[in-house]
This record gives structure tokens, C-alpha cells and sequence, in this order.
């Protein structure tokens, strides 16, 4: 249950997946590499970022580094620490899960039932995003199929009268209990089944020997912010860091303001392509991880800390204000 056994199950898949000193990182798309476990905030040095590049002929690289890191976009990880009880909820969202949990049951399904009756659910949560063209049922198959009898995988579902409602895949990687994927019927979603299933699975994750962290997701590239909104809803937390992409040397020059614009328009003028906005995504962290952070467009779930984070890297002595 640890980061080579996360390897394996990319491998399984079909990923090109290589170790440096920092991390691991898999080729996510053509050329474009991220550092996995996702969980792991990272400082490479940049020889072994530019080793890296320069080696597999990479356009790019993404990954997770301390908000005290001299570059980087002040972004965030969702993710749950501490006790989590039913107690501790706000109110609403005490009151959802246990109407949830009245209503389906939460326990573990086989990896073979995610993958067929998962599949339904990972297109209707698609759909409710507006992002139904951006996986396939193959694809979905892959994921799943790859984690069988792989230590640490497990996955979990909200069950009424025999019928899949929702479900997770998880992977436990040492202290930290990874969720990297959640589904949903969207006619379960007024029964409040999302809520009895995040909050059974993350509630039992941390009552686990040696776990301390339950995570859920990095901010995304392209969606919008209300994506994360249902699970800070639900008690979870944003856990500042910076994400920071890296380009080749050769192709950073091309990548400014003038091309992330070119950029802006494709998305809008092909809003159903699923690769532009990615692609946009990309560039708008790199611009914003070359400024200096109190100039950088903050997350809004980071926004009521942003005093408190700008005056941590005034004690550390890096400039707030100046180009870094």
C-alpha cells in the first residue's frame, strides 16, 4: 500500500510511468507528465525537472510544491484531517448524510461492479458537469479492471434495494487514504446519497490504524470552482499549496499573455472540446506561478487566508510583491 503499488495500477493502464528523486510522474496525456501520488507536495530541484523534460522530450510537467515555494500558483488540495464525525458537521450537512445513510446503505463493492455499474454513474456525474465527451466506457473499464487484486485498492458504494447510487474508488498509500474517483446517479442526488457516501467512507478511512489524511482532489486545470464547493460543504477543507507547471525550455518562450489568449478564444469558440480548455488550463498556471503570490488570482476558498499567507512569506523573506 504505497506509491509503487499506485505505479503498478497506472502501468496496468498503459501509462509510461517514471522515478526521480522527488517523485514519481506518469504521461497523463502526449507529453505532458504529473506527479503522483497526488497527495505528495514535492520541491525538485530544477536539474532533475529539466533531466526529466529533456529525457522523454516532455511539453510539460504538474505538480504539487509548499506554498513557501519560489514558484508556483497558489492553489489547493481538498482534503480531510483529523476526526470526522457526524458531530463535527455543519449542521446542513449533518443533516443530509444522515438522510442519506436512512436511505442507502454504504459498503464495499467488488472492482468488477464499479466497473460495470459504475460506468452509468461516471457518465451521469459527466453529464451533470458538462463534460460527457471527455472519457469512455473502455477507459472506465481500464481504471478499474487494472486495480484488481492490487493492495490498497478498494471500492465503495451507497446501495438501496440492490441498485448502485454512488461509489468511490479509493487507494491507500501509507497515512493517506486516496479518493480519486466519485460517481453519482443524478436522480439520487435529492436523496442526499453523496452525502452518506463521502462522509461514511472518509469517517471509516480515518478511523484506521496510521491514517491521518483523507484526499479527495487537486484544484482542477478547467472545471469551475463550484465543483469542489459540495465537498467544503460536507466539512472538507482546502489545504493551501502551490501547483506549479513546468514547460520545455524550448517551448517556454512561446507560451506568454499573447498565446494564452489565442488560447481563451479557442475554448470559446469550441466550448464541447475537452483538450482546449486543459490545454488553457496549463498555460494560466504557468503564467500565474511566475508571479509573485500577492499578485496572483487567488482560489476564493483561499481567499479569507490570503492575509495570513501573504504575512507567512513576509516572515520568510521572499518578496510579495516583486517579480521572483
Amino acid at each position: 500500500m504505497n506509491a509503487e503499488t499506485f505505479a503498478d495500477w497506472l502501468r496496468r493502464q498503459g501509462y509510461r510511468v517514471f522515478r526521480t528523486q522527488s517523485s514519481y510522474w506518469y504521461e497523463v496525456s502526449p507529453r505532458v507528465y504529473q506527479a503522483f501520488p497526488y497527495h505528495w507536495v514535492i520541491e525538485p530541484e530544477e536539474k532533475e525537472l529539466r533531466r526529466l523534460l529533456l529525457s522523454n522530450n516532455a511539453v510539460a510537467l504538474r505538480y504539487s510544491t509548499p506554498v513557501g515555494a519560489p514558484r508556483g500558483k497558489m492553489s489547493y488540495h481538498v482534503v480531510c484531517e483529523g476526526d470526522y464525525e457526524l458531530k463535527s458537521l455543519p449542521r446542513r450537512a449533518r443533516q443530509n448524510a444522515r438522510r442519506g445513510l436512512r436511505y442507502a446503505s454504504v459498503e464495499p463493492i467488488s472492482m468488477s461492479r464499479l466497473a460495470t455499474e459504475g460506468w452509468r454513474l461516471r457518465l451521469d456525474t459527466l453529464e451533470r458537469q458538462g463534460r460527457a465527451d471527455a472519457e469512455s466506457e473502455a477507459w472506465w473499464r481500464r481504471v478499474c479492471d487494472s486495480a484488481q487484486d492490487l493492495p490498497g485498492f478498494e471500492a465503495w458504494g451507497a446501495i438501496r434495494h440492490g441498485e448502485l447510487l454512488a461509489s468511490f474508488l479509493a487507494f491507500q498509500c501509507d497515512s493517506c487514504v486516496m479518493l480519486p474517483y466519485e460517481q453519482s446517479a443524478t436522480s439520487a442526488l435529492k436523496l442526499r446519497v453523496n452525502n452518506a457516501l463521502f462522509y461514511a467512507v472518509t469517517h471509516q478511512a480515518l478511523q484506521r490504524d496510521g491514517v491521518s489524511e483523507v484526499f479527495f482532489c487537486l484544484q482542477s486545470l478547467d472545471a469551475p470552482a463550484s465543483v469542489d464547493e459540495f465537498k467544503f460543504r460536507m466539512g472538507l477543507t482546502a489545504k493551501p499549496v502551490r501547483q506549479r507547471v513546468v514547460f520545455h525550455p524550448l517551448l517556454t518562450p512561446l507560451f506568454n499573455g499573447v498565446s494564452h489568449a489565442a488560447l481563451q478564444r479557442l475554448v470559446r469558440r469550441y466550448p464541447d472540446n475537452p483538450t482546449w480548455p486543459k490545454v488553457e488550463g496549463m498555460l494560466r498556471f504557468h503564467l500565474e506561478g511566475k508571479r509573485p503570490p500577492a499578485k496572483q488570482d487567488w482560489p476564493e476558498c483561499l481567499t479569507d487566508r490570503r492575509s495570513e499567507l501573504l504575512e507567512a512569506f513576509g516572515r520568510s523573506g521572499k518578496p510579495l510583491g516583486l517579480e521572483m
